[in-house]
């Protein structure tokens, strides 16, 4: 039986002892059953991950004790997503949950022209990409931003190799073909269930994105961000 793994977010200040909040002491004791002298993984999603020791357990209270303190550095490769906030909530949830088991640095919601929804709510949405981090057993979380509008993202983007990814009939290569695998950054960019305008994929261009396709198949935006991500992943 692997160790379950659970999310503290100030784990680097916290003393010998860890007690856990209500809601992850019941899953600890009432779902996963575990006892006194049974060990748990807890991390911060920045890297560092600890055992710790169960040594009092009840439904309303956990309490662990730190055993051995590791560290694991991130990887050297940063991939961003930058995607358009989608209409229906549970499709976008979808997308943060499996980017996050890909492995991905950094997810950038965006508003675009097309865009018909402008929130969400930050919180869960965090809570999706912790749930899928501690079930992938990974110590790095992505750094989710709020979200910003289309032309406010390129103020400070520096990565590597940048893409937009649409289907506006407009000269474009494969994604695949111009993945540099030595490339230590990069970021691509998804636009809104009606894709980005024609204005918005001129701007990127002149913003050294470049022009890509994923594909043969028009893809739903949840589905080609995974894909996206996929693709980038691969070394």
């Amino acid at each position: 039986m692997n160790v379950p793994y659970f999310y503290k977010e100030n784990l680097e200040v916290t003393n010998d002892l860890l007690l856990f909040d209500e809601e992850t002491s019941r899953h600890i004791v009432q779902v996963l059953r575990m006892k006194p002298g049974e060990c748990v993984q807890v991390t911060n999603g920045k890297g560092i991950f600890k055992t710790a020791e169960i040594v009092e357990g009840n439904k309303k209270t956990c309490k662990v004790k730190f055993k051995e303190s590791h560290f694991k550095p991130g990887s050297l490769q940063k991939i961003s997503i930058g995607i358009s906030i989608l209409k229906n909530a549970n499709r976008f949830e979808w997308f943060l949950e499996k980017v996050t088991e890909l492995g991905v640095s950094e997810i950038i919601p965006l508003i675009c022209e097309r865009t018909e929804k402008h929130h969400f709510r930050y919180d869960r949405m965090k809570n999706i990409c912790i749930s899928a981090m501690l079930q992938s057993q990974q110590v790095w979380l992505p750094d989710l931003h709020h979200p910003i509008p289309f032309m406010s993202l390129f103020n400070n983007l520096n990565h590597q190799q940048k893409f937009i990814a649409h289907c506006i009939e407009k000269e474009k290569r494969n994604l695949m073909e111009l993945i540099h695998t030595d490339c230590q950054s990069q970021i691509i960019l998804i636009g809104p269930e009606g894709d980005f305008t024609i204005e918005e994929v001129e701007f990127a261009t002149r913003q050294h994105c470049m022009a890509v396709t994923l594909g043969e198949t028009r893809l739903r935006t949840e589905t080609a961000g995974v894909v996206a991500a996929a693709l980038l992943s691969i070394r």
